[in-house]
């Protein structure tokens, strides 16, 4: 799929404000690894994520994603008012109903006539938000539209822990199923995307390419456990890590090679990557089978942990601050979830 009249026009994002390291996550989960014999360090050494952020407690999906989305609109300058889409595309919501993105559209006074609507595609959920949006303003349907996510890990994180404390019948095997659970990170990030006849916009949204290999969607798995499953009522995630990671990379090779034929791009013309980051060892790898440049792959895994739908488009409005991406240049953003699904999309400067 491609796009003639379609730009970003500007990112915000905001960071939770309390740090959370691996290193206290560890001497929180002490008893469990004593009693398995597990070595200290093994989080950030496996993963790479030396730390996370958690918002302060009380803090809903739609409050971080007001914060980013008040940022976005003053670094695009398009008046709020003028808005005539929102949508929320994160994995954590405020509540089955309404739709997380009424509570957005509320807090940012954005006008009456402004289509709402959730999207929900695992860590997914903000690149096909650009698929969306990019839909309707390349058909003249709307001509600016705010994306908008905001991601709340604490609940997971802290549910993992207690369940994993509890747990007496936890071995070293049955324990790696929580493992990816316990590099989950929150943030909040969002982009305006308009027409090119509305506003110059600085990056040109090219296009991109999708792929589902629904057959593996048993290999990541989570939700709400109910009362009687002994878990209060908490919010619980099993993660075949290893099997996940495999075919997760291979359904990202087929996706790569529809990406470059769909964009009639060359991997040596692109300048930089901007990944859904799950652990160095998932980059290092997925980097391996598309034979691509490490070097190009812009990271803050480490200090951001895994952040959901935030993941991908929080690195790029990071790489874009800090000069990785500027005029004239390619990036790509290489987008990986549980489903398995897989999308890449493509931006010219």
């Amino acid at each position: 799929m491609k796009y003639q009249h379609v730009r970003l026009h500007g990112f915000g994002y905001e960071l939770p404000p309390n740090v959370i390291t691996s290193e206290a996550i560890e001497e929180k989960l002490a008893a469990v690894y004593s009693k398995l014999k597990l070595p200290r360090g093994r989080l950030e050494l496996m993963s790479g994520i030396r730390e996370r952020r958690f918002w302060d407690r009380g803090t809903r999906p739609s409050d971080a994603a007001v914060m980013a989305g008040r940022k976005a609109l003053a670094a695009s300058t398009i008046p709020a008012g003028e808005l005539e889409c929102l949508i929320f595309t994160s994995v954590s919501r405020d509540m089955m109903e309404p739709a997380t993105a009424s509570f957005v559209h509320s807090q940012l006074n954005l006008p009456e006539r402004c289509l709402v609507f959730d999207i929900s595609n695992a860590c997914l959920g903000f690149l096909d938000g650009m698929l969306f949006l990019a839909n309707m303003i390349e058909l003249g349907q709307v001509k600016c539209g705010l994306l908008v996510a905001g991601e709340t890990a604490e609940g997971l994180v802290d549910s993992t822990i207690s369940n994993l404390v509890s747990d007496s019948s936890l071995t070293r095997k049955t324990i790696k199923y929580s493992f990816a659970s316990l590099t989950i990170g929150s943030g909040a990030v969002a982009l305006v995307m308009t027409h090119e006849n509305y506003s110059k916009g600085q990056q040109k949204f090219i296009g991109g390419a999708y792929r589902a290999n629904t057959m593996h969607n048993e290999l990541c798995q989570g939700g709400q456990t109910s009362e009687s499953s002994g878990a209060h009522g908490s919010i619980l995630m099993a993660t075949d890590s290893e099997e996940l990671m495999k075919q997760g990379i291979e359904t990202a090779k087929n996706t790569w090679d529809d990406f470059l034929k769909a964009l009639g791009w060359l991997p040596d013309e692109i300048n930089v990557y901007f990944c859904h980051q799950v652990g160095q060892a998932h980059a290092r790898l997925l980097f391996e089978r598309l034979d691509l440049d490490p070097s190009k792959n812009f990271e803050t895994l480490s200090y951001l942990g895994n952040t959901g739908s935030v993941s991908a488009p929080v690195t790029m409005a990071t790489g874009i601050e800090q000069g990785v991406f500027s005029k004239g240049q390619r990036a790509a953003l290489l987008g990986i979830g549980s489903g398995i699904n897989c999308l890449m999309l493509g931006v010219e400067w």
